[in-house]
């Protein structure tokens, strides 16, 4: 047989720019750039350019840039913030550090994304902010999100790990909410070599103090205006992440074009497809289907030689760490429905063709009905 198909292949990514890449670590270790640096700044200029915003803080890491960003927002001890228990879990972990309550509601069937509805029900006087998480590269409503928001005088604060250069009515995610927040994971649309994050938005001010709460809430060398966090991103990152920003909007187009591949040609298959709503270009981080029949599909596809994925198998408000939320079991109906079906497909953008056909090819032959005889 042969060789199989990866979920993700950094490998061949790297290969394709290598001469770039290492030019540019090269030069950091040469000048001994490597804290706060000339490509630090530099990142931080262009990301924000290329998200249309004013401003970007670069953190350590995704988790970083979601903490620190509610912390700039004024989250704090005795403040709810609303997400979804569809996530993973770095999302709540920032609102409890803030010393805030994370509060859960459900999403909506079709995107597996937040319910506005159901966002607005959970609104309390307690309150401060809000949390939409942009999953598998598709944006929420931010329509319906933004216009609660701003009725109820509640911070948005964008979880936005998963999708770099998604745009929601052709305004790209960065320069929609109050602040959006980044992670670079390496196997993001736009990952580093290491951790990394960012937190970008068009108020100079809230990314000035995001930027002071990341490097032990100063401004300057020996100045601390208040307590902070030692997350800053380093000169190498910030150098492989410049490289690998001027190829962003190729990679995604590359993903957009699989992700219509497998739409066009699984039409017929025993799987649920994703969907996309109107207002949204998603960058399709992951192309997930849907199947009552996950575990043999999976178990399908791993015999064929094709590696997949679950996110996320168990939602957050079933998980042991957050027992003290009281978010029984049937609580969210459509969250826990989404968590036992959902499988993610190889997706990335060096895929080719053959590694593509060989995935469809594989899915649109699962028969449930088979498969649940044996």
């Amino acid at each position: 047989m042969s060789a199989g198909v990866p979920f993700v292949d950094l490998r061949t990514q790297y290969q394709t720019i290598k001469a770039d890449i290492d030019a540019a670590i090269a030069s950091v270790i040469d000048r001994s750039d490597f804290i706060q640096g000339t490509e630090v700044a530099a990142f931080e200029r262009e990301f924000a350019q290329y998200c249309g915003a004013k401003a970007c803080a670069t953190t350590g890491n995704g988790t970083d840039a979601l903490y620190i960003g509610l912390r700039a927002v004024g989250i704090g001890s005795g403040d709810e913030v609303i997400t979804v228990a569809h996530t993973f879990i770095a999302t709540t972990e920032a609102i409890s550090q803030c010393g805030a309550r994370p509060v859960l509601v459900d999403i909506r069937a079709d995107t597996m994304l937040m319910d506005p509805e159901r966002m607005e029900a959970a609104v309390t006087p307690r309150t401060k902010a809000i949390i939409p998480v942009h999953l598998y590269g598709q944006l929420c409503d931010m329509d319906a999100i933004s216009t609660i928001a701003r009725r109820h005088g509640i911070k948005v604060v964008e979880d936005a790990a998963q999708a770099h250069g998604a745009s929601w009515r052709g305004q790209r995610v960065g320069a929609i909410s109050d602040l959006t927040c980044f992670s670079f994971y390496p196997a993001k649309n736009l990952g580093a070599f290491g951790d990394a994050g960012a937190i970008v938005g068009n108020d100079e001010a809230l990314i000035t103090t995001a930027r002071m709460l990341a490097n032990h809430g100063r401004l300057s060398k020996y100045i601390h205006l208040r307590e902070g966090v030692s997350s800053r991103l380093d000169g190498l990152q910030a150098a492989i992440l410049r490289v690998k920003l001027r190829h962003l909007d190729d990679w995604n187009l590359a993903r957009r074009q699989i992700a219509q591949r497998y739409l066009s040609a699984l039409t017929e298959a025993n799987v649920r497809l994703p969907t996309v709503r109107s207002e949204c270009d998603p960058v399709w981080h992951l192309f997930v289907i849907r199947s009552p029949d996950r575990d043999r599909l999976q178990a399908s596809l791993k015999a064929s030689g094709i590696e997949t994925g679950v996110h996320y198998p168990c939602p957050l408000h079933l998980q042991p760490a957050y027992c003290r939320l009281g978010v029984q079991k049937g609580m969210l109906p459509v969250t826990e429905q989404v968590a036992d079906e959902i499988l993610s497909l190889p997706m990335f953008p060096e895929m080719t063709q053959a590694q593509i056909n060989r995935v469809i090819a594989a899915v649109a032959s699962f028969d449930t009905r088979k498969h649940a005889a044996e």
